[in-house]
């Protein structure tokens, strides 16, 4: 298997293979624990009324807003 399966993504970003996979399992994490949040939510809706929407807009933040520019390309990363 050709190693550019595993670099040519992260580089296009901006990253190393392990940064990107160190950014990638925390933006997982933050999914799946906010995701269950959500479903307690569902039953007991007086719990976690905003740890769903406060992780979109964290993982938003993370994704979009605060993205680095990539210095080869003038692009944002």
């Amino acid at each position: 298997m050709p190693l550019k399966l595993f670099t040519e993504h992260p580089a296009s970003v901006g990253e190393t293979y392990l940064g990107h996979c160190r950014n990638a399992l925390g933006f997982g994490v933050s999914m799946v624990v906010a995701g269950f949040a959500c479903i307690l939510h569902a039953f007991f809706p007086f719990a976690f009324v905003q740890t769903g929407s406060n992780a979109i807009l964290r993982l938003h933040d993370r994704m979009v807003v605060n993205r680095r520019m990539r210095p080869e390309s003038g692009q944002r990363a």
